[in-house]
Formats: C-alpha cells, structure tokens, sequence
C-alpha cells in the first residue's frame, strides 16, 4: 500500500509579481548587521501565486503535483528516468482481481495506475507484480466518483494528458490504451469512451460499437429522446463506466461532480457543458471497444434499507435520488445564471 497524501489548492499561472511591498519590521537577534539585512530585503505579496501563496516568490510556489513514485535516497533529478503520460484509474473490489489484471496488462508504461479500493483489501493486490508500482488508495464502501472528487484534482492530475476513470468489470479483451490514444487525438475528442459491444441490455445506442468505423458522436436515438441532434443522449454524450478525459476538459468535469453525490448519475448528460462545441469533442471510439461485463460487486457493498429486500436496491434507489437532486441542482444553477446575466 503506497500512502498518498496531497494538498489541493487552486491552480494559477506565475507571472511576474504584482507589487513588493517594502518591510520595515525587524527580527530579535545579537547581530545588528544581521537585523540590517533583513531590514533591507522586501517583503513579498504576488496577487497571481495561488491563494495562501501571495507571500511566496513565484519561483519556489508549485501549485501542481502528480502521482509519480520518488525514491527515499539518491540524487532528487535522478529518481524519474521516465515520466508516464497517462493516467488510468479503476475503483475495485479484490473479488475483481483476475478482469483488473487483465484489464492492466493492456496499458504501458506511459500510464500511471491508480486503484480505488472501496474494500479495504489493498496488500493482497501484492500478488501482482505490477500492483507494486500503482498508487493504492483505500475508502471502504465508496464509490468512484467519491475517490475522483477527492484524490483527482485538477492540480494533482495536470501531468497527465488524458485521465482513464474505469469501473471494475470491464472486458478489454479487444483493446489497447494507446492504440485508442492515437484515435482520440486523430478525430479531436476531448471527452471519450471505447465502444461497448452490443447486447440486449444496452441502455444507450450513442454507446453502442459500430464495426464500421474508428469513432462516432453522434446517432440516432429512440423517438422522443431528443430534443435537438446535437444534445445528448444522440451526441455530446458518453456514460459513465468508462469515461476518458483530455487534461482540460478533466478541469471542468471535476468541478461539476458534487461532493455528496457519490455515483455520478446524471453526470453524463451534462458533461457537454465542458466542451465545445460538444457534438464534434465528444465522442466514442468504435475500434478500440469494450464488453461491459455488469458483475454488481459495488452494489452488494450497499445496506438494506427502507425495505428493500436486497443490498443493491438500497444502492440503485441512491442512484436515482442522486440523479434528481443533480438535475434539480443543475437546472437552479442555469436559471440563477441567466437571471444574472440579464439583470
């Protein structure tokens, strides 16, 4: 288990400093040409450093961080001969062990691996060789977006160009993460998801593999699903289970995920709000495709409660309650904006 502790903070360009503020205050000590110097020297307060920054030199303040592992001895430059450009992470129970290790195995070295482990059971993962080079962060009983909103900000992903934020119980038999890197940047998609094979249970069509072409963003849904082609579900529109994020628009999106909605419902059809035009940077890649295996290990995590005779349908009812206070939340914001705006 590698320990991660990270401080967030917003995120500012440094430019040069706003003002310095000249300081005649002086410090106790024996030497008074000691006092004198310090004396002398200003005292700094740059606006454009981060807040709680404004004191620093802008050339010491480091408003970003990464997941990248350092060694405890030897030369600080020389701890990182290669420096991953991806991220991916994924929210597991050890019961998922063989699909997450198999799923790993389609990812280079150019990906950093984070693992959510909402069960508490981090060492056994030891069994892995590659586990001990992931960060293992470890939350019983919570869900994905729960760990994102707190262990994937902006400022600590900023490395990474694009940010992988999986479930367990995906089938990755027919894809390869670079492969589908290639694509994304070859059609301009800011916001992704590989293709899921088609079933009988396929909630969207707009999700749903072509085998006839590299990628699609947009279809054709069921009558009445919408109101303008151009608006989700029949584009701008990916789910939830396997979603892939450019650097920028991950900056957006995590600010949009709420800190006490815990499944994400809802963030789907809202994730157009981050780019545009939405219909041409959202997308789903057809050649790199997925199999959604739909095994409810995070849904047996739940409570019975409220009657339900089952631990999942306690989950399930969460995630629809979720999804109204998201739309009702989401619908508030948008009338409060436009009443500012013409007001």
């Amino acid at each position: 288990l590698v320990g991660v502790s990270v401080s967030l903070f917003s995120a500012a360009k440094l430019n040069p400093a706003t003002y310095i503020v000249p300081t005649v205050a002086r410090l106790s000590g024996d030497d008074p040409s000691q006092n004198q110097t310090l004396n002398n020297l200003p005292r700094i307060w740059v606006q454009s450093n981060p807040k709680g920054a404004e004191r620093l030199p802008p050339g010491i303040v480091q408003s970003e961080s990464d997941f990248y592992l350092h060694r405890l001895w030897g030369d600080p430059n020389e701890d990182l001969p290669h420096k991953p450009k991806y991220l991916v992470t994924f929210t597991v129970g050890y019961d998922q062990r063989d699909n997450i290790n198999a799923a790993v195995k389609k990812f280079s070295e150019n990906f950093t691996i984070v693992l959510f482990h909402y069960d508490g059971r981090t060492s056994e993962w030891s069994q892995f060789e590659w586990s001990k080079k992931a960060i293992h962060i470890s939350a019983r009983k919570q869900a994905k977006w729960w760990y994102a909103k707190r262990f994937l900000h902006p400022d600590i992903v900023a490395p990474y160009d694009y940010i992988f934020i999986w479930d367990e119980d995906l089938g990755l038999d027919n894809f390869n993460a670079e492969k589908y890197i290639e694509l994304v940047k070859k059609h301009g998609l800011e916001i992704s998801q590989p293709g899921l094979e088609p079933n009988d249970k396929m909630a969207w069509r707009m999700t749903e593999r072509r085998a006839d072409s590299e990628v699609h963003k947009e279809t054709e849904e069921r009558p009445g699903w919408c109101t303008d082609p151009h608006l989700p579900p029949c584009a701008g529109f990916v789910e939830i289970m396997a979603p892939v994020f450019s650097r920028d628009a991950w900056r957006c999106v995590w600010h949009l995920i709420q800190n006490d909605l815990v499944h994400g419902w809802g963030l789907d059809f809202a994730l157009q709000k981050c780019v545009q035009p939405a219909h041409e940077k959202i997308g789903v890649v057809d050649a790199e495709w997925i199999v959604h295996k739909r095994v409810p290990s995070l849904g047996n995590q739940g409570e019975d409660s409220e009657g339900q005779d089952a631990p999942w349908r306690g989950v399930r009812l969460r995630c629809e309650r979720e999804w109204k206070i998201f739309k009702n939340r989401l619908k508030k914001a948008e009338q409060q904006q436009a009443e500012h705006m013409q007001g």
